[in-house]
């Protein structure tokens, strides 16, 4: 799964190394596009990945080595974990980017806007040197609308990964727990917050210590946006949709283009939440820890587990195999008992299943064919089975019948999840896994979907038409990118700062009417409006 936002953040290694490294500055001439093609020997390309902090290097990954010598290329990697957000920008100012960038949004259509003339349009490349990439837009053609700019150009291209579910997001509770101290399912947050008050109270995981329990966690925020596994999902309570996890607060609600983040029931949100951190119930360094931590903590002590409730994207893959037995999938909560508002949840079909802008190629590329035909090996889908769950042999066996299937962890201890994101780029990869390939998945993506079961009303109950914003798949023009992309920097500069304040602090009953002012100046509104419009476009056009 892909462990999404955020955990997918990525460090750059510096402006200095990453000159060293930059496809513009790459004085190897052995292939030129524009001079003739390859000449036999390997030629040399430079890359930057955005990977999730577990994965392996990339010497290690066989599936790899074999695609760069089939492509006849020999490519320095600059494999980046975390901070890239903030980092991207100097890189990209600099206007000396690698041959070749990858990860799922890594570069953003926005940065197409500001930086025009930085990314090589592979329109071109794609019909002479990408019959992968052209097979998967003829097979799935809404990749295609993914990928063209409104200027008919693309710059970036996506993935399409077929196997995932509705959405990123279950919410687990240690049962094992409730049943050591004779407590129900929680049903709203009134008794959720009972139940964690029990949690930390009566020593839950029966050790002896009344100290060590952790009520609730949830995942790092980010430092740019929101991401999945977080308590955001609880406006679902409320009736808010989220999309694709929602990480600048946008969602539509009746087919109205609206952000959660001025809105009332946000405020309410971050009141429940403050008063549970209030009390001892979160995680005291639920905003400092990084995501490797947020996975260990959950992990506990042998079989003495050490949280109680949080949110995931599988039950192994979150608290690992010894604990995940002790823990259930719930159902979304109601706001309290009496609540009659309509229960939804993050719908995030599209960014599990489509991504944007899995690689981007330097328009300074001396090496353009090869770099292209390097990018048509990830979309073979024999290969981009493994770009996503690792190599064959070790990871994906052959059953000689031109079907495969998805092999254990090699080792006993590790839970499945674990083992994809530390064999290959997993979700961050570019990839095409064709419809038609014939592939049995692992033990946790087979536990998806009954994980996902006590999901099934709320996410069945969402208006696909009117209540899902269908993000990736609108594109804006230059302009407007370049206008909403400045807005939202400043808007999630003071929002982000907010959300960690009030929840440990407090105060946003106080601060509420200057703060939503304060927002309403980042520019919000014009978003919204520019949003609605293209929103609307899409709609009559589908």
């Amino acid at each position: 799964m892909k462990k999404l936002l955020t955990g997918m953040l990525a460090l750059m290694l510096g402006a200095a190394a990453l000159s060293g490294c930059s496809g513009g500055n790459n004085t190897n001439t052995d292939t030129d596009a524009a001079g003739g093609g390859d000449t036999g020997k390997k030629v040399k390309l430079t890359a930057i990945m955005t990977k999730h902090p577990l994965t392996q290097e990339f010497s290690k990954m066989q599936w790899l080595q074999e695609a760069e010598e089939r492509a006849g290329v020999e490519i320095e990697w600059q494999e980046v974990t975390a901070d890239w957000d903030q980092k991207k920008g100097t890189l990209l100012a600099s206007g000396d980017i690698p041959d070749l960038i990858v990860g799922v949004n890594s570069i953003t259509d926005a940065d197409f806007s500001q930086f025009p003339g930085l990314f090589e349009d592979m329109t071109g490349l794609i019909k002479d040197y990408g019959p992968n990439v052209q097979a998967m837009f003829d097979a799935k053609p809404e990749t295609k609308v993914i990928a063209t700019q409104l200027d008919g150009k693309i710059y970036g291209l996506p993935k399409y990964q077929r196997f995932w579910p509705e959405t990123t997001t279950r919410q687990f509770i240690n049962q094992k727990w409730l049943d050591n101290l004779g407590l129900q399912m929680p049903t709203n947050w009134d008794e959720l917050f009972d139940v964690l008050k029990a949690f930390k109270d009566e020593d839950a995981n029966g050790n002896g210590d009344k100290n060590d329990e952790i009520p609730m966690d949830f995942a790092p925020t980010g430092t740019v946006a929101f991401g999945a596994f977080m308590p955001t999902v609880l406006m679902g309570s409320e009736g808010i949709t989220l999309t694709d996890n929602s990480g600048l607060g946008y969602f539509v609600e009746d087919g109205k283009v609206k952000n959660f983040f001025t809105d009332e029931r946000y405020k309410t949100l971050v009141a429940f939440l403050n008063k549970c951190f209030s009390a001892g119930l979160i995680n005291p360094e639920v905003f400092t820890q990084d995501y490797t931590k947020y996975q260990s903590v959950a992990r506990g002590n042998g079989e003495t587990a050490a949280v109680g409730f949080t949110w995931g994207w599988e039950v192994t893959d979150r608290v690992g195999n010894t604990l995940a037995p002790q823990y259930t999938s719930m159902s979304p909560l109601k706001v309290s008992a009496d609540s009659t508002s309509k229960i939804s949840w993050s719908y995030d079909y599209n960014s599990l299943n489509y991504g944007v802008n899995a690689v981007q190629m330097s328009a300074k590329s001396k090496h353009k064919e090869a770099a292209m035909k390097f990018i048509n090996e990830l979309y073979d889908p024999t290969v981009s089975m493994q770009v996503l769950f690792g190599s064959l042999g070790t990871n994906i066996g052959d059953n000689g019948d031109g079907s495969y299937s998805i092999l254990p962890p090699t080792d006993a201890a590790m839970d499945p999840g674990t083992w994809k994101w530390t064999s290959s780029w997993a979700d961050n990869g570019a990839m095409y896994i064709a419809d038609s390939l014939k592939l049995t998945l692992g033990t946790d993506m087979q536990s998806v979907g009954s994980q996902t079961e006590p999901l099934k009303a709320a996410l069945d109950g969402i208006n696909k038409d009117t209540d899902v914003l269908p993000s990736m798949f609108i594109k804006y023009s230059a302009a407007d990118n370049n206008t909403m992309s400045l807005n939202n920097t400043g808007m999630m500069s003071l929002a982000l700062s907010k959300w960690s304040q009030w929840i440990t602090k407090g105060g946003i009953d106080a601060e509420w009417d200057d703060y939503v002012k304060n927002i309403g100046k980042t520019g919000v509104d014009k978003n919204i409006e520019i949003i609605q419009k293209y929103y609307d476009d899409y709609k009559k056009n589908q």
